[in-house]
């Protein structure tokens, strides 16, 4: 309540109304009981003299009796050494000497003297007056006339009521017109409290309704021009921020915004990707107190020494590593001593493992056409240096010439369709196949060759395997690569079985097992790489181009299948091809 304006304002009229009728009450209060205490003075005075005119030894008790009946006074009469000589209430003799009384010594020096005492017999002040008596300038003896003041009690007490019930009306409306008055005055004042409450809290708050012409009127408007502002502003700051959130959000590169303290402030959805954390673990906290790399933390040192924009590689992680660009800039446009700093991260790990395999490919590329080139053009020297002429030794040189030739032509046959497959220009006939269908027509093809190795083939399919989805060329393209492979790497004597297994998650799955030499753990994510090889020499001496399982990867993936791979060094190799069931609604 304390708080409350409306009490402060309201109380302050009561408190000043309040002291303003005590005020003046008191004042006339003493107003008018001097008022009349003069008056009483005059009369007393007045009687005085009749007294001092008519003074008769002989007479002055008959006289003084008959005045003071007059007078509603007691008279006095004492002579100049205080003895008293006459007194209006009788019984003279046992009185006091009143040479010494104050009104006495005050008509002696002055010629008039004057008390005012409390008479505890009346329980009522009491007015004593006093003169000299005589013309002559010594002094014969005293009049003094005594009243009690009970006119002045009475009218003051009488004075007193009226004020009193003058003020409870006056007070009343004061009250009343002080209530009115405090209630339009800081009615407007809570109005506007209550709207900026609503404003504080987010609340929808409209205008404020103030009619008044005052300055309680002009500061509402000024209040609703300000939230009108405000208000834009605040919706301009929101949409800005909501296209920076927007911005940050879809960005592919990681955004740190760290304070002038150098503590995380801002991140984004990719830096808390990159470097798997939540929001709340890392703000507040230094780079290297978050993520514990020294590297990042060594940028920053060296980006604050030169004050300039900084980039630098760095690496996360042991194993399968993480690279970052690393991009550490000043934000812009912050006044001094607010300076903070942004930090771009750029996960460039796929670019570079890309760079890397493009390295690769050139190599390998290069390796695979120089070697059968090498070979080619060797063997045409020789015959043009005469050897054409030998038939045995030109024949063979001419088989070796052809085994080379069609080597290069099987290898940019694969590199064609790893092509199409990668630019996504190979054309598919998806069709409701038979697993079973496509077996059977590629193991006429793989049988020669298992036969001469008296490699024995094992083929489990369920009758009631479900058809897949596929291009049929291109599902027998799949099935025969990972066949050859099998047949290539199973030593002779060894065995290749093919089980065909329904998922009943509408897949089936298509496995080749072989007891050829293996794979080491290590090296079964690579495969599928162009021309990466295990055992690079093997391989070629086998034919292979390093391709085979690479288009096997593009095929599966375009038949919205996959490929899984696992294998145990000296004991043999299991791949699955795994293919979605055909459906009469999903075709092309």
């Amino acid at each position: 309540m304390k708080n409350n304006l409306f009490y402060k304002v309201f109380g302050t009229y009561l408190i000043i109304t309040l002291v303003a009728m005590v005020t003046v009450g008191v004042y006339a209060t003493r107003q008018i009981k001097a008022r009349i205490t003069e008056r009483v003075e005059g009369d007393l005075t007045s009687y005085a003299r009749l007294i001092d005119l008519g003074f008769s030894e002989t007479e002055i008790d008959q006289t003084i009796q008959r005045l003071s009946a007059l007078s509603n006074a007691r008279i006095s009469v004492i002579d100049a050494g205080g003895v008293v000589l006459a007194d209006s209430s009788g019984g003279i003799s046992g009185m006091d000497n009143h040479l010494n009384r104050p009104e006495i010594q005050e008509a002696r020096v002055r010629g008039k003297g004057r008390s005012v005492r409390f008479s505890r017999t009346l329980g009522v002040d009491t007015l004593y007056l006093a003169f000299p008596m005589g013309e002559t300038p010594e002094i014969r003896g005293y009049i003094r006339l005594a009243r009690p003041l009970v006119e002045v009690r009475q009218s003051v007490r009488n004075i007193t009521i009226l004020i009193l019930q003058s003020f409870l009306i006056v007070g009343a409306l004061s009250f009343l017109i002080a209530f009115i008055f405090t209630s339009r005055l800081v009615s407007p004042i809570q109005e506007m409290e209550q709207f900026t409450k609503r404003l504080r809290d987010g609340e929808e708050t409209g205008s404020l309704m103030i009619g008044s012409s005052d300055e309680t009127g002009r500061l509402a408007r000024n209040i609703n021009y300000l939230v009108a502002e405000l208000q834009e502003k605040i919706r301009f700051a929101d949409e800005e921020r909501g296209k920076l959130e927007a911005v940050f959000s879809s960005m592919e590169d990681g955004i740190l915004v760290l304070d002038t303290q150098d503590r995380i402030e801002t991140t984004n959805d990719t830096a808390e990707r990159i470097f798997a954390f939540r929001p709340e673990e890392v703000v507040g906290r230094t780079l290297l107190e978050a993520f514990r790399n020294i590297p990042l933390q060594q940028a920053l040192d060296r980006f604050k020494k030169a004050g300039a924009s900084l980039s630098q590689e760095i690496t996360l992680g042991e194993g399968d590593l993480t690279v970052l660009d690393v991009t550490l800039s000043p934000v812009q446009g912050l006044p001094p001593g607010e300076e903070k700093t942004m930090i771009v991260l750029r996960d460039v790990t796929r670019l570079k493992k890309l760079e890397r395999v493009r390295a690769d490919f050139v190599a390998n590329v290069t390796h695979e056409i120089k070697t059968p080139l090498t070979a080619i053009l060797g063997f045409i020297e020789t015959l043009r240096g005469g050897a054409i002429d030998e038939k045995e030794t030109a024949k063979g040189f001419l088989e070796t010439i052809q085994r080379h030739a069609e080597r290069l032509d099987r290898l940019v046959d694969d590199l064609l369709t790893i092509s199409d497959a990668e630019l996504g220009e190979m054309s598919f006939l998806f069709e409701s196949v038979s697993i079973d269908g496509i077996i059977e027509n590629i193991l006429p093809v793989i049988e020669p060759g298992a036969s001469q190795k008296g490699i024995r083939i094992e083929k489990d399919l369920p009758d009631n395997l479900p058809p897949i989805r596929g291009d049929r060329d291109r599902l027998h393209q799949i099935v025969l690569n990972v066949l050859d492979n099998a047949l290539k790497f199973t030593p002779e004597g060894g065995a290749i079985s093919i089980r065909g297994v329904d998922g009943k998650d509408g897949t089936v799955s298509v496995t080749v097992a072989d007891t050829g030499v293996g794979i080491p753990k290590d090296e079964i994510p690579r495969l599928g790489e162009r021309f990466y090889r295990v055992d690079k020499t093997r391989s070629r001496e086998l034919g292979g181009t390093g391709l085979g399982l690479s288009i096997v990867k593009h095929l599966i993936t375009a038949h919205d299948g996959r490929m899984e791979i696992d294998s145990q060094v000296g004991k043999g190799t299991i791949v699955s091809l795994i293919f979605p069931v055909f459906r009469e609604d999903i075709v092309a």
